[in-house]
């Protein structure tokens, strides 16, 4: 029997998760059939191609409003009154071990009975969410009200923040499966797990297309250029960067960086560039495309990430993939794929010395040892993080559940 899969997704497709949409394409080539469910982001500004004709292909649950989850509810609740209330004594319970109130619990029941006659239509024989926060309880509900099996993929930091608040207890017991995309991911969940759920959890890692990868070297710049990915947020660290930029500034270093991303704290970092005076050597571009991140990237030196906080972020893959060496901190599971003076530099995370110094380093190095470790990241990713690879991982254990 081919395996029929609904992904459910908090907010799909979104500019940050080109890594679900990579996953669920390569889920299709390997002959699964996918369902993509998100919770919302029906009507948001998308930049990249691939995005917008996923969202044509995406079924959003509160896209009609809050009556229709009434009555789906309701109708669940004069069906199947049994699994109903049993599901709602589930609600019940996480509400009372978590951080959010009994509504919240209430709405996710409401959005799960939203979801069922979804399911059994597309013949659903598993649901798969991403991130173990209120899609992971929306799977886990569905579950309880007799859908499908259900797994959950654990990513970043917002969630290891909040596990004991989730109810991750209750959600890895009632799953399947659980994935993490890191070995540090998955020490993370051990900690808050009985010893007897640890076998469920198991590393299946984010990945790259083989288009992404297998393409001929681009020669590395000669211009001092850096470029630093990501959401503009506390976790990431950029303003720990202007103020390592301004360091070299002062020393008469020169170079360029170049903040890839947007986000909440975009206009407190132009406000310390400005201060300064690092105009011209620091530009923001906003949110990318998927291409033009590339572009970005195969533009610089070499990709900067002074993360106070991270699992394992798909840019330093994407960095490596494309030849170009990794400066980042030693947090989460970072030095899982980013090796010392093999493929890049490692530095302490929150020290504004140890980053101004791994800089300098950076920029003293000769081009010929740059290329050297630009290829032995290219030769880890592709061994490690084929998205094609991980998939195949994913189908096999789909299919077990």
């Amino acid at each position: 029997m081919s395996l029929r899969i609904a992904y459910v997704v908090n907010q799909y497709p979104k500019v940050s998760h080109s890594f679900i949409r990579r996953e669920i394409l390569a889920l299709e080539r390997q002959g699964a059939d996918i369902l993509r469910i998100s919770l919302q982001g029906w009507d948001d500004v998308l930049v990249d191609k691939e995005d917008r004709e996923e969202r044509e292909r995406t079924r959003y649950v509160l896209q009609d409003g809050y009556a229709a989850l009434l009555l789906a509810a309701l109708r669940m609740a004069f069906t199947a009154p049994v699994r109903f209330f049993g599901a709602l004594a589930l609600a019940i319970r996480m509400a009372r071990r978590g951080a959010r109130p009994l509504p919240y619990h209430l709405a996710y029941l409401a959005e799960a009975c939203r979801i069922m006659p979804w399911l059994k239509s597309f013949g659903a024989t598993h649901v798969h969410a991403h991130f173990a926060t209120n899609s992971a309880e929306v799977a886990m509900l569905a579950n309880a009200l007799g859908g499908p099996s259900y797994s959950f993929t654990v990513h970043g930091s917002d969630e290891f923040d909040t596990l004991p608040f989730i109810g991750i207890r209750d959600k890895v017991l009632r799953a399947a499966i659980v994935v993490s995309v890191s070995s540090f991911g998955r020490s993370q969940l051990y900690r808050w797990i009985d010893h007897s759920l640890w076998q469920r959890v198991k590393v299946v890692r984010c990945g790259l297309e083989r288009a992404f990868y297998d393409v001929e070297a681009v020669p590395i710049r000669q211009d001092r250029r850096l470029v630093c990915v990501g959401r503009m947020c506390n976790e990431k660290g950029q303003l720990l960067l202007v103020e390592a930029m301004y360091r070299l500034a002062q020393k008469g270093i020169v170079c360029e960086l170049v903040l890839a991303g947007d986000g909440e704290m975009r206009d407190e970092v132009e406000e310390l560039i400005r201060e300064r005076h690092l105009e011209d050597r620091i530009s923001i571009t906003g949110w990318l495309t998927s291409d033009q991140v590339r572009e970005q990237i195969l533009a610089a030196r070499g990709l900067v990430l002074p993360s106070f906080f991270e699992n394992l972020p798909v840019v330093i893959m994407e960095a490596m993939a494309l030849r170009r060496p990794v400066l980042a901190t030693y947090v989460g599971g970072i030095p899982e794929l980013v090796r010392p003076r093999e493929t890049g530099w490692l530095f302490a995370s929150g020290s504004l010395k140890a980053l101004t110094e791994a800089l300098e380093d950076f920029l003293a190095t000769p081009d010929d040892e740059l290329r050297r470790m630009g290829e032995a990241g290219y030769a880890r990713v592709v061994q490690d993080h084929s998205i094609d690879t991980e998939a195949a991982k994913l189908v096999e254990l789909f299919g077990k559940s």
